[in-house]
Order: structure tokens, then C-alpha cells, then sequence
């Protein structure tokens, strides 16, 4: 979530008349995040979330996301809905923008999960899996593998190596090894894409919510498993990984979905594909994010530091041990 684009409360008032939602009492920019321009809104009814599209997300995926969130919510996953205006239309328009405006879920995003909630993380994205199989709408990922070396080319090496001194070369090795050894073959279901702690509501050790699904595309199971355990299982910078959170993150899937074993042979180089495609994106945000825009900028080198880790072979023992267990006890 960010703000690019600003809103002033006699806007945001004169979009609400649309809904039966109440008048507005309080209305705050939210600067997590990079992708839409997200607002908290408080009114004498409730509490939503308003979320402007963005140039990253193109207009004819909504409906892509609409119909997943709404299978979702129907099959018990707790995931946020659109809210309908007064004549039904859960798409609108504001401030030259598509708009949306969306259910507000209780619970906070942990900056240091604990194992229990990285095994009820795990257990979250499981069944959400397991809820995917009839679901037949289908959207390309389109920050998968064909598209890292053209971002990273957009990227340009002076500002790559800005960033940091030979990454431009890293980048290229890495785009040349995962297109040689990428997992082909596997089946592919709708996921989420970009599960993050800051994209996963908490109570306590309860997940109440799994937010922000405009990455949500069809790709494989594992990639899904993948993007969630880098995220997950390391400290914020990338510069510590903790077996435990792993072990449960990993143990929490498996109880509520099961992990197969090409899953299991197809997810270090997953994982690696999982850190070069943040590192891409972050790269790319870090060099164009323009200077008065209210987003939080994030860290690359975070990403490859963990993708420093999963080209380690005795940490991807240690992981190919951790999926072991896993796999005997499903």
C-alpha cells in the first residue's frame, strides 16, 4: 500500500455519497507498501479501505481479482471484499483513477512473526490453496521469469550498480541460471504472489485476514510457497535466517494442504526466483519512485542478501531437510 495519488476529504465525501457507507469522520494515507494509493476511512458506520489503481496494475485485471477475492470470501478464507454502492457497481472512479472501496479487516501485520504465527501463516496460505482448486479464472504472472531480465534492464546497470557495485552482472548471472533450471511441468492454480507479513492481518497468534492481492496471478503452488517463506523467515534485512520460523511456516502448509514432491525437489530454485524477482521490483522502485510520492521506498539488498542464502548448498540442506519432514509426516 502508498500514496501516489493525494485526496482531500471533500473528494473522498462526495465518492462515499455513492454507498451506503455513512459520512466521513477520518481519512488517512496509508504509505506501506508501492504498488496502489491506498486511504484508511472512517465514517459513522464503519471502517473501509480506499484504493486507487495505480500504472502498475492495469484496469482489465480487476475484475480478475474481484472474482478471486469473492471465491475466497466464499469458501470461509478470511480475505477482504469489495463493498457494492448503492446500485451494485463495486468499480468506480476517482480522481482520474480506477477506485475501489474495501472491506476493513481487524488485526495488525507483525514486523517480528513468532513461529506459532508463521505456522498459522503457513496454515492460511494452505487452505487458500486448497479453496483455488475450482477456481478457473486465469491471469499471467507478469513478474514471473520472462519478464526479470527485461526489468532488469529497465533497471539500466549505472543504476543497478548505484546501488550497489557489480549487480548489474549478479542480476544477468542469476536471469541466466534460473532460465536454464526453472521447474516446468508443475500444475498451476491461482496465488497470491506477494504473501508478506505486511500483507497478513494478526490477532495474537490468529490470522484474521490475508490482504492486497494485486499480484495474484496463475503460476505454480510452490512459487506461492516460495515468495512466503523469503518473506517470512528471515530478519527485515535480509542478513539472518531463522530455522524455526521456516521449520513452522513450512509445517503449518503442509498440514493444511500437503506438499508433493515436485513442490518439494522445485522449491530452492523457487525460492531463488521468489528473491531475484523483489530484488527486481525493489531495484526498480528504489531508481523511479518519484521524489514527492508518500510510499516507503524498500531495502534490495534485503533480497539479495536472502538470495545469497538459497544459493548456499548447505542451507538449501538444511531446507531440503525441513521440506523432508514435512513431506514424511503429510
Amino acid at each position: 500500500m502508498a500514496v501516489y495519488t493525494q485526496l482531500g476529504p471533500e473528494q473522498v465525501s462526495t465518492f462515499l455519497a455513492h454507498y451506503d457507507a455513512g459520512e466521513l469522520v477520518a481519512l488517512k494515507g496509508i504509505a506501506e507498501g508501492v504498488e496502489n494509493s491506498n486511504y484508511f476511512v472512517e465514517t459513522t458506520k464503519s471502517r473501509f479501505i480506499l484504493t486507487l489503481y495505480e500504472n502498475r496494475v492495469d484496469p482489465a485485471d480487476l475484475p480478475f481479482f474481484y472474482a478471486l477475492l469473492k471465491h475466497l470470501h466464499e469458501a470461509g478464507c478470511k480475505v477482504p471484499r469489495f463493498i457494492p454502492d448503492k446500485k451494485g457497481e463495486w468499480l468506480q472512479n476517482l480522481a482520474g483513477r480506477p477506485a475501489c472501496l474495501i472491506e476493513f479487516l481487524q488485526g495488525v501485520s507483525v514486523t517480528q512473526p513468532t513461529s506459532a504465527q508463521a505456522r498459522a501463516t503457513g496454515v492460511a496460505l494452505g487452505q487458500m490453496h486448497a479453496a483455488l482448486t475450482d477456481f478457473a479464472l486465469q491471469r499471467p504472472n507478469s513478474l514471473g521469469l520472462s519478464s526479470w531480465r527485461k526489468l532488469a534492464g529497465q533497471c539500466t546497470n549505472a543504476g543497478l550498480d548505484g546501488i550497489k557495485d557489480g549487480l548489474a552482472a549478479r542480476i544477468e548471472a542469476e536471469c541466466d541460471y534460473l532460465e536454464r533450471h526453472w521447474p516446468e511441468n508443475l500444475p498451476l492454480r491461482a496465488i497470491h504472489a506477494d504473501l508478506f507479513p505486511d500483507n497478513v492481518l494478526m490477532l495474537g497468534d490468529r490470522v484474521t485476514g490475508l490482504i492486497d492481492f494485486y499480484f495474484a496471478c496463475t503460476d505454480a503452488l510452490g512459487y506461492d510457497l516460495a515468495v512466503t517463506h523469503s518473506a517470512w523467515c528471515f530478519a527485515s534485512d535480509g542478513s539472518r535466517f531463522h530455522p524455526e520460523l521456516s521449520r513452522n511456516l513450512l509445517g503449518g502448509y503442509d498440514s493444511a494442504h500437503g506438499i508433493d514432491a515436485p513442490t518439494r525437489a522445485a522449491l530452492p530454485i523457487f525460492c531463488r526466483g521468489a528473491c531475484l524477482r523483489f530484488l527486481l521490483t525493489r531495484c526498480y522502485d528504489w531508481i523511479n519512485t518519484p521524489a514527492n510520492a508518500l510510499v516507503t521506498r524498500k531495502d534490495p539488498l534485503a533480497f539479495l542478501r536472502r538470495l545469497d542464502f538459497y544459493c548456499d548448498d548447505a542451507n538449501i540442506s538444511e531446507l531440503m531437510g525441513q521440506l523432508g519432514n514435512a513431506f514424511e509426516a503429510g
